[in-house]
């Protein structure tokens, strides 16, 4: 037989010759398909688009509108970047060049500082090699002879990175493009003619593979698009996300600050930071107990056996800090609270009728981050955990993930995030538990989704060894997704500690434990939290909610008495005394991003009101200051954004 069904996605099929390259279906549908199409999904897996194919399969087109088109994209911007770099310094050599989730960076041994003025010569000579239209050729090849290569060309980065792979089990792939050639596994665009319009962003140092023992190679960030105002409406996202960097404004707003030199990844909250991060804990804790949660503390360390018998040791022990000695055995701080509350399970012989059990902790942990990855608020060596673990029967899995999906919905709508996404995770390919637990696992999350009308897509092979998940991301003010809940099945943990309960048959059965994560953790919730609000946060959540302002000396009176009462009334506010101009003090305050002043002179004296200022807002008027504290406390009673 000589002839193939290939499957679009919207369910039609055509016949084709076997051997057809992806390229000519795509053709044989409209010439722009052809045209627009970057790459190709072929039965799920993505392959350059002039693949051929030999049977029966799924095939999608890819175009800078699919999520794995702008990473393909990318991709290839990163290698013709590395391509304009070569031939502009002939020295250079190259680590990787990824793509991310927003353009491509790649990591660049060269003898030159690379100035703002560098790169936009290397822009202007990927726009250069771009109008030459070199395809993107795959090569495979033995990996002999890719080190032989590699060799030639005295790369060490490539030579060390081809040293850790298994040639037997492994392709080794080349990727040409022009006179520059890569280790890469692909795949690429049919041709550098592709890419369009380039911005190089920014330089910075970056230690080999992250580690701070390595060389510190040029990191180069950059960014690319098909069309001109898509990079024009990037360029302005950028200078609105730089705008509220949680770093900048942390300074700027006195919220928390960093110390290397004391310890890098650790972070100190100032006054105000540590006022919001109050509020934040208090809604969490009352938001729990009101939904069936009860709450636990447990220690910062435990002794090795129970790191050991968890599998931390065995899985995760380059991310823990080293042990220390205590009474001459070896104790690990925790990087995470689960075993902690395995050890409170086990305190006593467990009934059906004791569950669920749902227990949750705001519990400090610490994990090795390498330095080169270390990022504000967002990626840090201490935090602590927005964490959960639920133990039931098999028969309230789903239930409890239904609630599980309810409440963390509740909770960031609560904060003001209105746009979720929600993605299923399944088996991996190397896992523990028998399928028909993974079965019962997957099936309970696909159903409590759908009982919740919830969209989702499912991230094949995604899900953890220990069990498969729900990963919940967010989208914030620019639009940015956020990756933060999670809901991750675990076979792992009750199997190593032997966890049983006593089942209505009088038997002992295995119980199902639900490792659960809503915010995250608290200090990268606050990074997200800033940035999305850019430091203005609203009212209930404000370190300080009104700023009161006497026009002169002459009011300062008058402004206490109005301050006492906002502080009577559970108001956070702040009084200004200081004997400056009333214009400055307004634009402190504005800088400040208080959400309210109240100027108060002889007019507001004399008819006990407030002159009203609101951030953005400007000048309201003058109200009854009754009126004014009644308008406050709804707002922040109800949230209000």
């Amino acid at each position: 037989m000589n002839k193939i069904i290939i499957t679009f996605p919207d369910g039609n099929s055509r016949e084709y010759e076997i051997g057809i390259s992806a390229l000519d279906i795509a053709k044989s549908i409209s010439n722009r398909l052809a045209e627009e199409t970057l790459a190709v999904e072929i039965n799920g897996i993505v392959k350059d688009i002039s693949t051929k194919i030999n049977n029966n399969s799924v095939v999608k087109f890819l175009t800078f509108d699919d999520a794995n088109g702008k990473h393909v994209y990318w991709h290839s911007s990163s290698h013709l970047m590395a391509h304009a770099v070569q031939s502009i310094f002939p020295e250079a050599k190259f680590g990787v060049g990824p793509a991310i989730d927003a353009g491509f960076y790649y990591d660049i041994d060269i003898n030159t500082k690379l100035t703002d003025d560098d790169l936009r010569l290397i822009e202007n000579k990927m726009l250069e090699l771009a109008k030459e239209s070199k395809k993107f050729v795959r090569q495979e090849l033995s990996k002999d002879d890719a080190i032989n290569f590699f060799s030639q060309k005295g790369d060490q980065y490539k030579l060390e990175i081809l040293s850790e792979l298994d040639g037997t089990a492994e392709t080794i792939s080349l990727y040409h493009e022009g006179e520059f050639t890569d280790l890469c596994t692909g795949p690429h665009l049919p041709d550098a003619a592709k890419i369009k319009f380039v911005k190089l962003l920014t330089v910075s140092g970056s230690y080999w593979r992250g580690d701070e023992k390595n060389k510190q190679l040029q990191r180069i960030y950059g960014i690319s698009f098909p069309k001109k105002k898509m990079l024009e409406d990037y360029i302005t996202f950028l200078e609105e996300a730089k705008k509220r960097d949680h770093r900048k404004l942390g300074k700027q707003l006195d919220l928390f600050s960093m110390h290397e030199e004391a310890g890098a990844g650790l972070i100190y909250w100032h006054p105000k930071g540590a006022r919001i991060r109050l509020l934040i804990e208090d809604f969490w804790r009352q938001a729990h107990l009101e939904n069936g949660y009860d709450l636990l503390y447990s220690p910062h360390m435990g002794k090795s056996w129970l790191w050991e018998k968890s599998g931390h040791l065995s899985f995760y022990k380059d991310s823990m800090y080293a042990e220390m000695k205590v009474d001459e055995q070896d104790y690990f701080i925790k990087p995470m609270n689960c075993p902690f509350h395995i050890m409170i399970f086990q305190t006593k012989l467990r009934s059906y009728r004791d569950l669920p059990l749902r227990w949750a902790e705001l519990g400090t942990v610490y994990r090795y981050e390498k330095s080169g990855v270390l990022h504000g608020l967002l990626r840090v060596r201490g935090f602590t955990q927005d964490d959960a673990h639920i133990f039931c029967t098999a028969d309230q899995i789903e239930s409890e993930v239904i609630e599980v999906i309810r409440f963390s919905k509740y909770m960031w709508e609560s904060f003001g995030f209105k746009d979720l996404k929600f993605y299923l995770a399944t088996k991996p390919e190397k896992a523990v538990g028998e399928d028909s637990l993974w079965d019962t696992a997957i099936d309970s999350l696909k159903i409590a989704l759908q009982k919740m009308n919830i969209d989702y897509e499912v991230d094949e092979g995604g899900g953890a060894f220990y069990g498969p998940k729900i990963d919940i991301k967010i989208k914030d003010a620019l639009n940015r997704e956020w990756q933060m809940s999670t809901v991750q099945f675990d076979f792992n943990l009750p199997e190593r500690f032997d966890l049983k309960y006593i089942g209505e048959d009088g038997k002992e059965h295995r119980p199902f434990m639900v490792h659960r994560a809503l915010l995250g953790s608290i200090e990268r919730f606050f990074g997200v939290l800033i940035e999305h609000f850019g430091g203005a946060f609203p009212m209930w959540l404000a370190p300080v909610q009104t700023a009161v302002i006497p026009v002169s000396q002459n009011f300062i009176e008058y402004a206490k008495a109005i301050n006492q009462k906002l502080l009577a009334a559970g108001i956070r506010s702040e009084l200004d005394e200081r004997n400056e101009k009333i214009g400055y003090k307004i634009r402190d305050w504005e800088t400040n991003k208080v959400p309210y002043m109240l100027v108060v002179g002889e007019k507001e004296k004399e008819s006990n009101s407030v002159s009203v200022r609101q951030h953005k807002k400007g000048d309201l008027g003058i109200v009854s200051f009754d009126e004014f504290l009644n308008r406050i406390l709804a707002e922040a009673k109800n949230k209000i954004y």
